[in-house]
């Protein structure tokens, strides 16, 4: 199980791998806790498996352990909920 200090880590990791997977020959963008996750150059499919990547790599879902639903806006926003939900 992935410490909820190695999660930002991880979730830089796994984003740069699928952004470079959707924009081979690209620029990875700067990811600072204020990036509009909209605007970060990953489609709503690149999203998609990201969420799956996190969830086989740290071993939980967030999205489901929450108790209502929640859509983060930002990079840092993504980070603190995965944090946040991090199983004990």
């Amino acid at each position: 199980m992935t410490k909820p200090g190695e999660i930002e880590t991880v979730i830089r990791s796994l984003f740069r791998e699928i952004y470079l997977g959707q924009h081979p020959g690209g620029v990875m963008p700067d990811l600072e806790p204020g990036s509009i996750l909209l605007e970060t150059g990953l489609d709503s499919l690149g999203f998609a498996i990201l969420v799956t990547r996190l969830e086989d790599e740290l071993g939980y879902d967030p999205f489901s352990l929450a108790a209502e639903a929640y859509y983060p806006q930002t990079f840092g926003e993504l980070v603190a909920f995965y944090v946040a939900h991090c199983p004990q």
